[in-house]
């Protein structure tokens, strides 16, 4: 996702969203590239507490804030957003603790599916998003969405990787429920660019 926001650029002074913050790792990326004020938010209190750690270690302008994405429209809009959500497809539809992270309900879109919905309520005008996710998660789905409401959407970056602890916790499901093959190892991950006209 970083080397994309990297290939995709950051004009200098953009108001930057990084949405499901995390760490915060893709807006100190987005700062260091140049961003004039980056909002990061997610619902997690450690999530936004590491993340505003991580931008003032590095004197970054990073407002790091607990809540939702889809609390901002309305509020302003983003000349960038990032996104990096949960999209680990899961039994259940009420993830909680650390599971949050990376739990999306039976399909993988539980955030997906609002983030792509508020998308264009959040771009400036010109203004681009960039969304990371496993193709478990059907890509074409997010550009269905993503074009259906009137942006322009493309992957623009694809990475094959092994599975990390979470996806070899759950692999039988994953077989049972159609997302993997059967001795599968890894995933592919897609980066879908979106662009407001």
């Amino acid at each position: 996702m970083a080397e994309a926001l990297a290939v995709a650029g950051v004009t200098p002074g953009a108001r930057v969203l990084d949405a499901c913050a995390g760490t915060g790792a893709l807006g100190v990326a987005a700062g260091l590239a140049g961003a004039g004020r980056v909002t990061a938010v997610d619902r997690s209190r450690r999530a936004v507490c590491t993340a505003w750690l991580n931008a003032r270690v590095r004197g970054l302008p990073v407002q790091a804030r607990r809540g939702d994405f889809g609390d901002l429209v309305g509020r302003g809009r983003f000349d960038v957003v990032l996104a990096n959500p949960p999209y680990v497809p899961a039994a259940g539809t009420s993830p909680k603790g650390r599971a949050r992270a990376w739990d999306a309900g039976p399909r993988g879109r539980m955030v997906l599916d609002r983030l792509c919905a508020v998308l264009p309520l959040l771009l400036a005008d010109k203004g681009m998003a960039l969304v990371v996710h496993s193709t478990m998660c059907d890509e074409d789905v997010t550009l269905h969405q993503l074009r259906g409401a009137g942006l322009k959407a493309s992957v623009v970056a694809r990475r094959t990787v092994p599975f990390g602890p979470v996806l070899r916790s759950r692999v039988d499901w994953l077989v049972a429920n159609g997302f993997i093959e059967e001795g599968q190892d890894s995933e592919e991950l897609v980066v879908v660019r979106a662009d407001a006209a």
